[in-house]
């Protein structure tokens, strides 16, 4: 019976130890590039981080999908908890002992924190006036600002991009849907490609666009596109920027948005696919309150209490 138990003890941390490690079947590369490069160009178009950028991180801080981080933590780009972070953990020896690493429940909850982490410190803000193709003011700047310790980092990240061609990523893209409501795919060249954010299809818009062009490229009432987009009549469409083809959302994907300089309502709304009404009422906040002061922290989710927003 002793001798038993000794086994059982044995082959009990022996299954321990082979479910704490990442699984044998490594992915490539090429293999985390093919999985996670559309996901890096739709964090370009909702935040401004070039795709290039993004994905080059990922493969460098989780080599490629391989690391125990990424794999028990989904956690791709080496964010630690920091002092706001209230999501699960993962405890990792890093730079020190027993550092906490924050944890996501998916791969695409760690992408999209890692482009309102960039978003939303100042540290960052210079990156963001660079031009999204301009990768290697991008890694420079990252490595300049600290994102990582590594003396070589801004380099590591440069070859990866050029061996790998991802700067492609940053280029406009090639594909359009002509009619979204039957949702008929035509191929098209040097158009569109929609998008899908907080489950509302979306465009970027060209240089050169116009609402009728758009309206006439999807089919709808032009009248229907500026109700989508909360757009004015008369109003410029700006290059780059996200139209809306099918109605946005009452609430958003992320609970809060912290505003930055250069914010508006309007720009708040398109970047997470909420209704700008829906944005004020959550708020309890009026047209005619003005735009919010840089560190205001907006509900996207649920309404705020009184005493919140009288604050």
């Amino acid at each position: 019976m002793l001798r038993f138990c000794y086994i059982a003890v044995v082959l009990l941390f022996l299954s321990v130890d082979v479910f704490s490690q990442p699984s044998e079947k490594k992915l490539t590369p090429n293999d985390y590039i093919a999985r996670y490069k559309e996901d890096a160009v739709k964090e370009m178009y909702r935040f401004g981080v070039p795709a290039s950028i993004t994905l080059a991180q990922g493969m460098l801080e989780s080599g490629n999908g391989n690391s125990a981080l990424s794999v028990y933590a989904n956690n791709h780009f080496g964010i630690k908890c920091h002092k706001d972070w209230t999501g699960p953990s993962y405890i990792l020896d890093d730079d020190e002992k027993n550092e906490c690493f924050r944890k996501y429940q998916d791969v695409l909850d760690s992408y999209s924190d890692h482009s309102q982490f960039l978003k939303n410190r100042d540290r960052y803000a210079f990156l963001f006036e660079l031009p999204k193709t301009d990768y290697k003011g991008w890694a420079r700047g990252l490595k300049e600002a600290g994102y990582a310790t590594h003396p070589k980092y801004a380099e590591q990240l440069i070859d990866l991009i050029e061996q790998y061609k991802l700067y492609e990523l940053d280029k406009d893209v090639v594909l359009t849907m002509r009619n979204v409501k039957e949702k008929t795919p035509q191929v098209k060249f040097n158009l569109r490609l929609v998008l899908k954010f907080n489950h509302t299809k979306f465009i970027i818009a060209k240089p050169g666009d116009s609402f009728y062009k758009i309206a006439s490229d999807f089919d709808l009432e032009l009248s229907d596109l500026f109700k989508y987009n909360d757009f004015n009549k008369g109003e410029a469409i700006v290059a780059y920027e996200k139209v809306y083809v099918e109605p946005k959302r009452r609430k958003a994907l992320e609970p809060y948005h912290v505003v930055t300089k250069g914010e508006t309502m309007e720009s708040i709304s398109q970047l997470h696919g909420i209704k700008l009404s829906s944005l004020y009422k959550k708020n309890r906040l009026k047209p005619s309150s003005g735009e919010p002061k840089v560190g205001t922290v907006l509900y996207l989710r649920k309404r705020k209490s009184k005493s919140e927003a009288a604050k």
